[in-house]
């Protein structure tokens, strides 16, 4: 079922597959909207209660108009659904938000679920050349050099270019009005990364083997911060793991949500 979420100041497309249980809700990446997952759906087929939504800007939901955070707008998304606990799944930037509402309201979180995720006041990572060669392609009106660049950096295992790789360019390619749309109205959660050791559910953390260095690192370090988390490598994977392995990636999710409680 297809809905809509009000948020403050605006809302969200949201899509609640139903069903019993104790629900998984799958947060996406900057990389991908909510159809990021559909590999991955495709292997579950059924098996759980589904929540995923398209944050603001991406995919079906509308432009920002006023100043939210990641984790606001996911507790809005399980408020909506009545949904008091939880196993969150969250892909890069869905895995911040994920990390952050697993801090500031443990009693939803039953199990958290990490794909090449980020993290809130980690350091470790320096992002400036990254930011800088985006401003520049951006300002040339260059959207096809920004798809090219990205795929370089996130896109290795399919390739690394748009031609080895329109599955993952199209996904890419679809979310860049929303990066450019959000600018000055997404505002970053509170720091979490010196906080990880606070969190007492089963933890998974998978990391593509092909994904920036740096990436992995930040993932290693988060692994070990939690008490308990899983680290797992998939070799045939970069940014992406949801179009890489999908079936790997629905093994481990399916793991988890087994030893939530």
């Amino acid at each position: 079922m297809e809905t809509r979420v009000p948020v403050r100041g605006g809302e969200l497309w949201a899509e609640d597959s139903g069903g019993e249980g104790l629900p998984l809700v799958l947060v996406h990446p900057g990389v991908g909207d909510s159809t990021i997952w559909d590999p991955v759906l495709a292997v579950l087929d059924g098996r759980h209660r589904v929540v995923r939504y398209d944050a603001r800007g991406y995919g079906r939901s509308p432009a920002p108009t006023v100043a939210y955070t990641p984790a606001e707008d996911l507790a809005a998304v399980l408020d909506h659904f009545e949904l008091d606990r939880v196993v969150l799944v969250g892909n890069s930037m869905g895995g911040a938000a994920s990390i952050s509402l697993a801090l500031d309201a443990p009693e939803r979180v039953a199990g958290l679920a990490l794909i090449v995720p980020t993290v809130t006041g980690y350091d470790g990572l320096d992002e400036s050349e990254l930011y800088r060669e985006v401003q520049r392609l951006a300002g040339a009106g260059d959207t096809e050099g920004i798809v090219r660049y990205g795929l370089s950096l996130w896109g290795l295992a399919g390739g690394g270019t748009p031609e080895a790789d329109p599955v993952a360019a199209a996904h890419f390619r679809a979310v860049l009005p929303s990066w450019f749309g959000n600018v000055g109205y997404q505002e970053p959660d509170p720091p979490a990364f010196d906080r990880l050791g606070e969190i007492a559910v089963p933890a998974l953390l998978v990391l593509g083997e092909l994904d920036r260095p740096g990436i992995v690192r930040l993932g290693e370090e988060v692994a070990t911060r939690i008490p308990g988390c899983r680290l797992v490598r998939l070799a045939g994977s970069d940014h992406y793991p949801t179009l890489r392995e999908p079936e790997a990636v629905a093994r481990l999710i399916e793991e988890l949500h087994a030893e939530a409680r």
